[in-house]
């Protein structure tokens, strides 16, 4: 078996308002180092078989991501 990580980020010039709303909060914790959140989602994809990076981009750029507005990774993860 294989497993596929895809990263999904809002693109740096779109406003990430679930980041600044974090951001914002940092302080009331303590915590006034950070300049800046960004919060994105990440999807795992597990094969049966071999995979094909070519299919795996094609499904991230067309189903998992808009590429409009956001920019993903792909990345081959270690299945124990």
């Amino acid at each position: 078996m294989a497993r596929v990580v895809v990263d999904v980020m809002l693109k740096p010039e779109i406003l990430d308002p679930q980041g600044q709303a974090v951001a914002n909060a940092l302080p009331r914790l303590g915590v006034d180092d950070v300049s800046s959140v960004r919060i994105g989602r990440r999807v795992e994809i597990e094969f049966d078989g071999e995979i094909d990076l070519d299919r795996v981009n094609e499904i991230a750029d067309k189903l998992l991501a808009n590429p409009v507005i956001e920019d993903f990774t792909v990345n081959v993860a270690e299945v124990a």
